[in-house]
């Protein structure tokens, strides 16, 4: 890998991998502001941005924007998330100043013209139509409020219709005004690129994004709590979370060692006791998703009614269980996977743009493939199993189900207790 950084003195910072191998390259634009940056009625807005960034600029049509870049065969997308939001596009090699030159417009000269407003308002609000429709989706929005309640990081990335239609092209372009500046910004590139030549088209097709950096966004407090919703499905979709570990902590690769075991794939033991000694679900996992302050560990599972209380037991019996019976062949099997999906990413272009940027935001530099290893080589069985003795011990659990019957309630409250007890 050959990468390298340049800070401009915008506070911009350019970030690019070459891989002269490749005959592609993929470039974004990241901004350090997501959701969670959002006033209360702001609320889906960084959302609304990112798709109102490609329906006009003062040189190109919503349709020029997308038919410049697949008439070159390149792709050009974007995604917003609770912290950032990312534009992105995949050309071929002689292309990459258009991908460029497209990113820069879409961001500085973007219209927001109202009668595109409009419309894009709908499709949101179909987005958000979808969304209520998938179970499965949404038992994790209403997770994440009901561990973070009252807070913009609890909220939904998409809004709420109300607060999407609310929207005008003089509220947009204050949220891009305040949020998007360069010490918050940051280009990153990875393929067949020329670091110098990103560098100086940066200098000059960003230049407009200056001042101070934004305002930090407040201070994420776990709450805890349930919320359950009885609908007319088929299964019952559950999922728990714990206070987890913010990107930054010392202990975040214990933990995510710690989470593959319990919860990462077929061989864990989730999916072993659960689905196939137990046959209680089809689906099951956990995860932990990092915050710049704060984390959230968690696990899902969708069952019938009738085995939600059993598997709700058998879930947290698991959870406790692993934080004293961790193995050394699991943990090495964990950080084997680890280090596999690392190296696995190295092959594709997007794979490390994506990498890049994420660390550029949470650590301010890119960090080395052989630090990161070592990292996840220092974790042990006792510092794994720490680890999850630290969730069960951190916060009350936040729970969140939806599905049909009246035992919903039941359910919870045993997750509750049994979390009690565990601690």
């Amino acid at each position: 890998m050959t990468v390298e950084v340049t800070r401009l003195a915008s506070g911009l910072s350019v970030v690019t991998d070459r891989m002269p191998h490749l005959e592609s390259a993929t470039l974004g634009v990241w901004i350090g502001s997501g959701s969670r940056d959002e006033k209360p009625d702001e609320h889906g807005i960084s959302h609304m941005l990112e798709h109102m960034a490609f329906k006009g600029t003062k040189r190109r049509s919503a349709r020029q924007i997308a038919e410049e870049i697949e008439a070159v065969g390149g792709d050009l997308n974007a995604a917003t998330s609770v912290e950032s939001t990312a534009y992105y596009a995949r050309v071929l090699k002689a292309d990459v100043p258009l991908a460029l030159d497209v990113l820069s417009d879409i961001l500085s000269e973007p219209t927001f013209d109202p009668e595109e407003l409009r419309r894009e308002q709908n499709v949101i609000v179909q987005e958000i139509g979808a969304t209520e429709d998938a179970p499965d989706d949404l038992v994790f929005d209403r997770l994440q409020e009901t561990a973070f309640p009252k807070q913009p990081v609890g909220r939904s990335i998409l809004g709420t219709p109300e607060t999407v239609r609310s929207f005008n092209p003089a509220s947009i372009r204050g949220y891009l005004d305040r949020n998007y500046r360069g010490p918050d910004m940051l280009i990153a590139a990875a393929g067949a690129i020329e670091h110098k030549a990103i560098v100086e088209a940066a200098e000059k097709k960003f230049a407009s994004f200056v001042g101070p950096a934004g305002p930090k966004p407040e201070q994420a407090h776990f709450g805890g709590g349930t919320r359950v919703e009885t609908r007319d499905l088929e299964q019952v979709h559950i999922a728990l979370a714990l206070k987890g570990l913010p990107v930054v902590d010392p202990q975040l690769y214990s933990l995510q060692v710690f989470t593959s075991v319990l919860g990462g794939g077929m061989s864990s033991r989730l999916f072993q006791e659960v689905r196939e000694k137990r046959g209680l679900c089809y689906s099951i996992h956990a995860f932990h998703m990092p915050y710049s302050d704060i984390g959230m560990f968690g696990l899902y599972a969708g069952t019938d009614e009738a085995d939600a209380p059993e598997l709700m037991r058998v879930m947290i019996d698991q959870i406790a269980n692993a934080t004293e019976t961790l193995s050394e062949a699991e943990i090495n099997k964990a950080k084997a996977q680890m280090k596999a999906g690392l190296l696995m990413a190295l092959e594709s272009s997007e794979a490390r743009l994506g990498q890049m940027a994420r660390q550029m935001l949470a650590f301010g530099r890119p960090v080395p493939l052989a630090e990161i290893v070592a990292k996840v080589e220092a974790v042990t069985v006792d510092s794994a199993r720490a680890a999850g003795r630290a969730l069960i011990n951190g916060s009350r659990p936040a729970i969140a189900a939806l599905g049909p019957g009246n035992g919903l309630e039941s359910t919870a409250a045993i997750a509750e207790s049994l979390i009690r007890r565990a601690a």
